[in-house]
């Protein structure tokens, strides 16, 4: 399983950014995948998942600003991340739950400044 990340960068905050995973080596479709993030000194935490069936669940700390969603025909997850806040600084890995166990990509690093 691959997974490799794109679409990081700097943004001032109240700015957008998307990123997205391009996933090989498995079939995704049926596979739940999502997003983490870990800023310096914290702990890895999850930012999003989607399901095979596209239910969505997000955490609270994004909800209403950051949106995931897929694409199977492609092999991609995407994150729409809106109104960026400095806090939101952090490596983005994609993830991906493949024969029982969890995959990460290496990650896009997203810095926003205020």
């Amino acid at each position: 399983v691959q997974l490799v990340e794109s679409g990081g960068g700097l943004v001032q905050a109240g700015g957008s950014l998307r990123l997205s995973c391009a996933a090989s080596g498995s079939t995704f479709s049926d596979k739940l995948m999502g997003w983490y993030r870990q800023a310096p000194g914290k702990q890895r935490e999850l930012v999003a998942w989607i399901r095979s069936d596209g239910r969505t669940t997000h955490a609270d700390f994004v909800k209403g600003r950051f949106a995931i969603s897929r694409d199977n025909a492609k092999n991609t997850v995407s994150l729409q991340m809106n109104s960026l806040k400095p806090e939101d600084t952090a490596v983005y890995s994609c993830y991906a739950h493949v024969n029982l166990t969890d995959h990460w990509g290496q990650g896009t690093q997203v810095t926003v400044s205020s």
